[in-house]
């Protein structure tokens, strides 16, 4: 007689069930002894009944082996998150990695290097981004110049504003009143200074003494 594939659901008629309870709870009891002792294996098998009555067995003391699943348990729990950081760390590794080699070789392609594998639209979003980094630096060298003659102009005020003290207490004149004194004196036309030889002669320099010398 050939036995039916056993439906996997529960039974309903309660005889039948007690019955397949019974069977195949001792057909497990039995498969576990079998593999402790075959298997030289640490097995604890523990069933409760639908009564709630409890069917164990041990190969050497279920504490032990209880007590040996919770340290296992609990040691499989710390490690996971370990174990999760390092897959993180290992991901975050590649990813920075690849971030630096294709920083390497946008540098490598500023500098002019490896070009040959570019495109035209390469080659042209790399000439922007030159000519963009040469009005940056630009602008930049223009204001450091602007920054440095605001300084010489301060120092120059500094520098005039302690002569002005020093010529004060010296009793002298500091050199911007003399300056400005000077620019402010009028032209004396009667000044010796002021006496201007216009005579135009077109000849040798012996002739032009000789005539000098008849006029006087």
């Amino acid at each position: 007689m050939v036995r039916g594939k056993t439906q996997m659901r529960r039974i309903e008629n309660n005889t039948s069930r007690q019955v397949t309870f019974s069977k195949r709870r001792n057909g497990l009891l039995k498969k576990a002894f079998e593999l402790s002792v075959l298997c030289d294996a640490e097995v604890a098998l523990i069933i409760f009944s639908p009564r709630g009555k409890l069917f164990e067995f041990a190969s050497s003391s279920m504490q032990q082996t209880i007590e040996r699943y919770r340290r296992r348990t609990k040691d499989n729990e710390t490690n996971k998150p370990i174990e999760q950081n390092l897959q993180h760390l290992k991901t975050e590794s590649a990813n920075m990695l690849k971030t630096l080699e294709d920083l390497e070789i946008s540098r490598r392609k500023l500098l002019g290097e490896n070009l040959g594998s570019c495109t035209l639209e390469e080659l042209q979003e790399i000439e922007q981004q030159l000519q963009k980094s040469v009005s940056i630096i630009r602008a930049r060298k223009t204001q450091i110049f602007r920054d440095q003659i605001e300084q010489l102009k301060e120092k120059e005020k500094a520098l005039a504003a302690e002569n002005e003290k020093l010529c004060e207490k010296c009793g002298t004149k500091s050199w911007k009143r003399l300056s400005e004194q000077e620019d402010n004196v009028p032209y004396d036309e009667s000044s010796p200074s002021s006496d201007v030889e216009t005579e135009l002669f077109i000849g040798l320099p012996e002739g032009r003494t000789r005539r000098i010398v008849q006029l006087n």
